[in-house]
């Protein structure tokens, strides 16, 4: 948690005040306790009542000046945590945006939020706890036994006897808590995965009538985490009532001796008064130190889940002397390309060696898991290949930058995503700065001027989150449009077009092939008649490449490509 704290820097003055003030609070605590017993033993005593007015006046001012530091101090305290939260987040949110697909695959998606929201809150709960109380308590502690020795030495063995049981008490119960937190922040993890999955999976659970099955899913995740959770709040539990018992049991003591040696002489009654005061602070400071230790293991636990975040670097980044992609025509060449997925058996890709040049439409097909849409991932350097390599314009995209080289590619991706706002937010994604004479054009190629046009406000009309109040063909065109207006070099099609009617697909390849005329156009596709056109077919295989060629060409010679027309397309089509 402390490697956290670095983050604090920004806040280092008022940090600074808070310890000062907090230092002033605890001085006019420490002091009050003393001007009760010169109230009580010479005012009182003496029947002095001036004395008494006076010295009530200063405890009252000293009061005031006390809360005054107190409170300014939690002002401050609270904006320094919530500030600390605030940059934490922004490290973690900036940190994983550099992530590759990889390192999502590794965190997943639950916990990432969870450790984003969640175990930033915890760290930043207990940092409030330590700047109100981490400085305040051991002042009390120190200051209060001071104070105490000052009025009766003799007397003070009480809190020497009692001391050690509380911090006994309060490093088991913490040793005994750890664990338990670390295991609940990851139950957590897993009941935000349950949640997730069936909050975006509604339709399919409601389709197949497993609303049940998903109900029972979710409470045995629910069950799970609350039985840690209440586990650890009864070991925690124990620290309070303890801390009672004794700081009671240590009252009644100090009056049991206390009365005995003011009898015997050895102290007055407002020392005694004083000396019990003390005794309250002490033990009240150990009882505040107590809490901490009940939030400082959950916060401990969730600060090791930030840092793991924070400490994976990666694992792909850019070349220190990365080269630009200006100049660059956007000819793509697989050369030889391996890639296995982490933890894969076998590779999802194997030797695959293909070019796709400007102005030439590349279409990839095969069956399912063949490898298409990897290739895909790794011409965008989402993963990186394992062997070989992916080159534009004879160029490796490892030695370009990753914005540069994705700044040449418009994508649209398998599943279509769209963002909430509206029509021309989410087509305008693909190039904040295009005009929207350039958007509406997008829409009329991508084939979504009519629907666009025919909604309430048209361009203007909202999108909710992710574009659930769209059919999935209006969010494919969407996708599409958002990729033309970007107007790249390399156009990369990832089965786009399966949600859409043949019509709409004839007219969409019609209107592309003047669009992208001098691009790099690369297609998968999983129906036959949409690259059946195409200058170049490259079949996959269980990841290899089963034959590259033109439609005519793969009938002849590439058995593979003969079975996936022969499925789709009837004699006299395939004539």
């Amino acid at each position: 948690m402390i490697k956290l704290f670095r983050f604090l820097g920004p806040y280092r003055y008022w940090i600074a005040a808070v310890v000062c003030l907090m230092f002033l609070q605890s001085i006019a605590q420490l002091y009050l306790p003393t001007l009760m017993a010169d109230i009580v033993d010479i005012g009182v005593m003496h029947g002095d009542t001036a004395y008494i007015l006076t010295m009530g006046a200063v405890m009252l001012v000293v009061a005031a000046l006390g809360t005054a530091c107190n409170v300014t101090a939690g002002f401050l305290s609270s904006k320094t945590s919530a500030g600390f939260g605030k940059i934490v987040r922004g490290k973690v949110f900036g940190h994983v945006e550099r992530f590759s697909l990889q390192e999502f695959d590794t965190f997943g998606t639950a916990s990432m939020i969870t450790r984003t929201t969640n175990d930033i809150t915890q760290v930043q709960q207990v940092l409030f706890m330590l700047m109100r109380m981490f400085l305040s308590a051991p002042l009390m502690i120190v200051g209060g036994i001071v104070m105490a020795v000052s009025k009766d030495a003799k007397l003070s063995l009480v809190l020497v006897a009692v001391i050690p049981l509380l911090a006994g008490v309060i490093v088991f119960v913490a040793s005994k808590g750890i664990p338990l937190f670390r295991s609940m922040q990851a139950k957590l993890d897993r009941l935000n995965l349950v949640l997730r999955e069936n909050l975006t999976g509604i339709r399919v659970i409601r389709a197949f009538n497993r609303t049940e099955h998903e109900r029972d899913r979710f409470g045995a995740s629910n069950e799970d985490l609350t039985r840690t959770a209440i586990k650890v709040t009864r070991i925690m539990s124990v620290i309070f009532p303890i801390m009672l018992l004794l700081l009671n049991l240590s009252l009644v003591a100090i009056m049991w001796f206390g009365s005995i040696r003011i009898d015997l002489g050895y102290m007055q009654v407002g020392d005694l008064i004083a000396f019990t005061q003390y005794a309250s602070q002490i033990l009240f400071s150990l009882t505040m130190v107590s809490m901490m230790f009940m939030m400082i293991p959950r916060a401990s636990a969730s600060a090791v889940r930030i840092n793991e975040v924070l400490n994976t670097s990666p694992t792909i980044v850019d070349a220190p002397d990365f080269k630009g992609s200006a100049g660059l025509k956007g000819a793509v060449e697989f050369r030889d390309v391996t890639f296995s997925y982490p933890g894969a058996e076998q590779p999802a890709v194997r030797n695959v060696s293909f070019t796709a040049g400007t102005g030439e439409v590349t279409a990839i097909i095969g069956g399912t898991g063949s490898g298409k849409s990897t290739l895909m991932n790794l011409l965008l350097r989402f993963y990186d290949v394992g062997g070989g390599s992916v080159r534009i314009d004879g160029t490796d995209i490892r030695e370009l930058g990753q914005e540069q080289l994705r700044e040449m590619i418009g994508y649209v991706p398998q599943k279509a995503s769209l963002f909430s706002g509206t029509v021309t937010d989410n087509i305008r994604f693909g190039n904040v700065g295009a005009t929207r004479e350039e958007i509406e054009h997008a829409a009329e190629v991508a084939q979504a001027g009519e629907f666009i046009s025919g909604l309430k406000d048209g361009f203007d009309s909202p999108v909710s989150q992710g574009g659930t109040n769209f059919s999935g063909g209006q969010k494919q065109r969407l996708s599409i449009a958002r990729a033309l207006v970007r107007n790249p070099a390399i156009y990369v099609f990832d089965d786009s077009f399966s949600a859409l009617d043949f019509k709409t697909d004839a007219k969409l390849r019609a209107a592309l092939q003047a669009e992208t005329a001098d691009a790099t156009l690369l297609i998968v596709a999983q129906r036959v008649s949409t690259i059946m056109n195409a200058d170049r077919i490259v079949v996959l295989d269980d990841g290899e490449v089963a034959g590259i060629g033109t439609h005519r060409e793969l009938l002849d010679s590439c058995e593979v490509y003969r079975e996936i027309v022969m499925s789709q397309l009837s004699e006299e089509e395939i004539a």
